[in-house]
């Protein structure tokens, strides 16, 4: 199944192509809402659309931890230089090995030498 990714404001929409041309649907929220949403409203549209947020801030992470909410799946990278000429590799590399868990509900951390997953909802 092809994954549905919905990449916060603060992801370069660059990865936008990028993810589509690499067998991702991928859009960027401010194709579909407003740029000053508050994080609940992108939380709840892609727990309602069957997206996984693409995030560089811990925002995301603090919501699922407190609504102990099972889905939407969270990817978050915490590095610098997050475009996909220097992290596109590695990353589709990461999501493969990881996409049934982010299928089901999960928040994937990357940084810059490692990554883990942890499986939702958060305890």
């Amino acid at each position: 199944m092809k994954l549905k990714i919905l990449l916060d404001m603060n992801i370069s929409p660059v990865w936008v192509d990028y993810l589509n041309q690499n067998n991702f649907d991928a859009i960027h929220w401010s194709d579909i809402g407003k740029g000053n949403a508050p994080d609940v409203e992108i939380f709840e549209y892609a727990k309602k659309n069957n997206y996984v947020l693409f995030t560089h801030d811990l925002d995301f992470s603090t919501i699922l931890a407190n609504t102990k909410s099972a889905k939407p799946s969270v990817i978050q990278i915490r590095t610098q230089n997050i475009i996909p000429e220097i992290w596109g590799n590695n990353f589709l590399s990461i999501l493969k090995e990881n996409h049934s868990l982010i299928e089901k509900g999960a928040i994937l951390i990357i940084e810059e030498y490692s990554h883990r997953i942890r499986i939702l909802p958060l305890s």
